[in-house]
């Protein structure tokens, strides 16, 4: 058993050094705190190195699936680790990636049977675009021109800035952002609407429609409706162009089913997948592509092959993860998703009308909160929500004024409770009460 000056000591260990050289993400040095040291997690929970366990209600931005150190992946990293680590995916291949790729096209939509590697999520979008556009000018047929949606986010790279909404996190690159095509938001706006009258002015140029289907993750957990999805699939396949489905977040049952797209019954061209792809415990990135879209690039002009790699690509460590996660999508996975469903659904039903929130909403296993505050990524309710929900052991991470809930799936309902209790404790003025100590012990 530790004690609480080991967990002193090594909590100096790590943030000693931290604070003297770490830049961390997302994060204002100036006015941070200091940085929570976490040397392990299990479940649902994570444990700093002093002071209690912290319920992980975000999925630790949005990656953890099956839960912490699910020992089925874990077995998976330490035996492929010790058989092949690392090697070019440039002419050559590995079991693990060629195994994964035939996987995932069996359960991703119909129509997907291309699976190009990359790192994370916004190597994904970027990917996709790059393939959307290359594959027009390849076939002679050039197109420049990109649409997305209103309040979209898609990364950080800058293909992925570009199709993102214009913001907080883009406006000082503004002048080095290709031209997007903006469509309204579909769950404020007439998006079919736009995208008709984008099509019947600049059809000849359009290339791609990307989008989140049915819910905008980092815009605020915004959900919008599935026979908006299908009108614009329905579209885009009439005038040729690609729709690409950006599921980073929503891919690996955050919806409900295993992808978005299934629910409204859409199959893209293309589709971008990371975060839940290893169950949260590896970066990996995987852009999912029709195969006519990949017989535009085979050709006997070299200048056709599509220029895109990472020194990672395909790295056999995330992708033994990534089979041992698929292999866990299984009836209990789908009976605990449905159970966080209905779960979120009642505890959200607690809430409308509760004084200082001003809507409330659900798809799948992912709950919103829109508190009544000042809009936006840098409002002020959000870091003050944060650190109350911290100080009791759980963390939230708001979306400016709008918190959620996305937790692992292996979150039990009286782990969803304390989630909802802080809310309504920081909603009727309290700031930092403790909750109790509950959760499991750190023996």
């Amino acid at each position: 058993m530790s004690t609480p000056s080991d967990g002193a000591r090594t909590a100096a260990r790590i943030v000693h050094p931290d604070r003297a050289h770490v830049w961390h993400p997302y994060t204002q040095h100036w006015q941070a705190p200091a940085p929570v040291p976490i040397v392990r997690a299990e479940g649902s929970w994570l444990y700093p190195a002093t002071g209690r366990p912290i319920l992980d209600a975000i999925s630790s931005w949005w990656v953890t699936t099956h839960g912490h150190c699910r020992p089925e992946l874990v077995q998976a990293i330490a035996t492929q680790a010790g058989t092949l680590d690392q090697v070019i995916f440039a002419g050559f291949t590995h079991e693990p990636a060629a195994l994964l790729a035939e996987e995932l096209v069996q359960v991703l939509p119909a129509g997907l049977s291309r699976i190009f590697f990359s790192d994370n999520g916004s190597t994904a979008v970027e990917v996709a675009i790059k393939i959307s556009l290359q594959a027009f000018a390849n076939l002679g047929t050039p197109r420049r021109l990109v649409a997305a949606l209103e309040h979209a986010y898609h990364g950080d790279t800058f293909g992925a800035m570009a199709a993102g909404a214009r913001g907080v996190f883009t406006h000082m690159y503004e002048p080095l952002l290709f031209e997007v095509a903006r469509l309204p938001d579909p769950s404020e706006g007439a998006t079919l609407a736009a995208l008709d009258a984008l099509i019947a002015t600049r059809g000849a140029d359009l290339a791609a429609v990307i989008v989140e289907p049915l819910i905008l993750g980092a815009g605020g957990m915004r959900v919008w409706d599935e026979d908006v999805l299908r009108g614009i699939r329905l579209r885009t396949q009439a005038a040729g162009v690609h729709l690409i489905a950006d599921e980073v977040m929503t891919g690996f049952g955050r919806t409900g089913p295993l992808f978005a797209c299934e629910r409204a019954g859409v199959s893209p061209d293309l589709l971008c997948l990371s975060k839940g792809i290893t169950g949260g415990v590896l970066p990996l990135g995987a852009t999912a592509a029709t195969e006519s879209l990949f017989e535009a690039f085979r050709s006997e002009d070299r200048r056709k092959t599509f220029f895109h790699g990472h020194s990672y690509t395909a790295n056999p460590i995330a992708c033994a993860a990534a089979r041992a996660s698929l292999r866990l999508f299984d009836s209990r996975s789908v009976t605990d998703r449905r159970r966080i469903e209905q779960a979120n659904a009642r505890q959200l039903d607690t809430l409308r009308g509760v004084p200082g929130v001003r809507a409330v909403r659900q798809l799948g296993t992912v709950a919103a909160v829109e508190l009544e505050a000042p809009s936006g990524y840098l409002s002020d309710i959000g870091r003050e929500l944060a650190a109350f929900a911290i100080a009791q052991g759980v963390l939230i991470r708001p979306l400016g004024n709008v918190a959620y809930c996305l937790p692992p799936y292996c979150t039990s309902d009286d782990e969803l409770d304390r989630v909802y209790t802080v809310l309504h404790r920081f909603l009727s003025g309290e700031r930092a009460a403790p909750i109790g100590s509950g959760g499991p012990i750190d023996d």
